[in-house]
């Protein structure tokens, strides 16, 4: 069974600054793409920032020069930093990673619980 569990989320304000992290644990061979996605309610999930295993990086549009998205591979472990935050980044923010637990299977996406971020004006 694979588990990702989110941490770092909170209330803030306008301009601040906070760190999520998100740590897989269970049967993993290997973790290819991780990444963040957010949704608010009544809203479709958007990807925030992803990152693949070779480190490169992708980001929404709206959080570019704002956020950056980091991974330790030894750890099993990818982190969002969240700088110069804005009351519109606030939502539910949830982990995913492409996990292979079986090789015949392949990778399988995997979610978070979500870790709520709220930005206060």
């Amino acid at each position: 069974q694979v588990q990702l569990v989110e941490s770092g989320g909170g209330l803030v304000q306008d301009g601040g600054s906070l760190r999520l992290s998100c740590a897989a644990s269970g049967r993993i061979f290997s973790i290819n793409d991780m990444g963040w996605y957010r949704q608010v309610p009544g809203k479709q999930r958007e990807l925030v920032a992803a990152i693949t295993s070779g480190d490169s990086t992708n980001y929404a549009d709206s959080v570019k020069g704002r956020f950056t998205i980091s991974r330790d591979n030894a750890k099993k472990m990818v982190h969002l930093q969240m700088d110069s935050l804005k009351p519109e980044d606030t939502a539910v923010y949830y982990c995913t990673a492409e996990i292979v637990t079986n090789w015949v299977v392949g990778y399988s996406k995997y979610w978070g619980q979500g870790t709520q971020v709220t930005v206060s004006s």
